[in-house]
């Protein structure tokens, strides 16, 4: 059977439910899995309308109750947004709330095996802080309420698959978060789920940390004191591993496939190449060509894959957002939970 998977609508009032319907009227997302979307079916009707799309919005309350069939947007509808105040392009705190009452309610479905797997729609911090949700974004969510606590982000677009051995903390902390184990941690899960991806003999770059990996000690002592015996106890487990890599290099080198995963030490290190590949905007035209990049959560005993941008509040309610993204992430899901079944041969 093709996996069911939950995906949220992220916040309302961004380009979450506009995406999203883009993608569920794609007739490849049937071909590969059963979606039902955790939102409000109130929204989705409205980003139907929005796009002009002969498509009906089937309101549900359990997933049992989904008909899974192209042209019908299957919702378990939380029903957590009211239609008389809401704005598109605006930070509400209702919104932050229902944005979060989605991730709740896929991740128990998760947790419970009624779904196979999950995907995210962009939600925004500041609505979710506002509705007194205090958390750093969806990967802290996941691991919170699945009770998680060795997990890393991975981002991936095309050949580019980087995780980071740290996110959303200052560079001066991220400095000090560079340590051996945790570096072994992140090359361990994005192997595994490289191996979850197909590919069956992953190779794995470890960036630097400092300028041309610190010279040998001229710019810096992380290399030698956490990096290089974290590649070092890597290859003595019989793991391909190749580092540390100058982190001005190591990105260049994954695109062109040398490396099918990049260990990063710090949010932007990692994040600031895979996006300049993976989003293209349009200057002239003002839209976002293409923003194909994804964010999966390692490490976590569900699957939770996610784009990789924002709630671009600036064009939601406009009809324009493009799906790319979404397409993809359904995708990766697809994948891996097909690929924790065991059925990929």
């Amino acid at each position: 059977m093709k996996p069911i998977l939950a995906i949220t609508m992220g916040d309302p009032a961004g380009i979450g439910p506009e995406i999203t319907v883009r993608a569920l009227n794609r007739k490849e997302t049937y071909e590969k899995c059963r979606p039902i979307v955790m939102g409000d079916a109130a929204i989705m009707q409205k980003a139907v309308e929005l796009l002009g799309l002969d498509m009906q919005v089937n309101a549900v309350s359990e997933v049992s109750q989904a008909r899974f069939e192209l042209g019908t947007i299957d919702v378990l509808d939380l029903k957590c947004v009211d239609m008389e105040t809401f704005e598109f392009g605006k930070v509400q705190a209702q919104c932050g709330n229902a944005a979060f009452q989605y991730i709740r309610k896929a991740i128990d479905l998760a947790m419970a095996g009624e779904v196979d797997g999950t995907v995210t729609a962009p939600l925004n911090k500041e609505a979710l802080n506002l509705a007194g949700h205090h958390y750093a974004g969806h990967t802290e969510i996941y691991a919170t309420f699945t009770n998680t606590k060795k997990y890393a982000m991975m981002l991936a677009d095309e050949n580019i698959r980087v995780i980071h051995v740290s996110t959303h903390v200052s560079l001066r902390k991220a400095c000090d978060l560079v340590k051996k184990d945790r570096i072994i941690a992140c090359a361990e899960l994005i192997e595994d789920a490289c191996r979850q991806f197909g590919i069956s003999e992953p190779r794995i770059g470890i960036a630097g940390l400092n300028p041309h990996s610190s010279e040998n000690g001229m710019f810096g002592w992380e290399e030698a004191e956490e990096i290089i015996p974290a590649v070092e106890e890597l290859k003595g487990r019989g793991m391909n591993v190749d580092g540390p890599v100058p982190p001005d290099s190591v990105f260049a080198k994954a695109r062109s496939g040398k490396y099918d995963g990049v260990v990063a030490m710090y949010h932007d290190q990692g994040h600031i190449p895979l996006k300049v590949c993976a989003f293209q905007w349009n200057k002239e035209t003002g839209k976002m060509e293409s923003a194909s990049g994804v964010n999966i959560t390692l490490g976590l005993p569900i699957i939770r894959v996610s784009v990789d941008h924002g709630t671009a509040f600036d064009v939601a309610g406009r009809g324009i957002a493009n799906d790319s993204a979404m397409v993809l992430s359904i995708d990766y899901a697809t994948r891996m939970a097909i690929s924790r079944k065991g059925e990929i041969k």
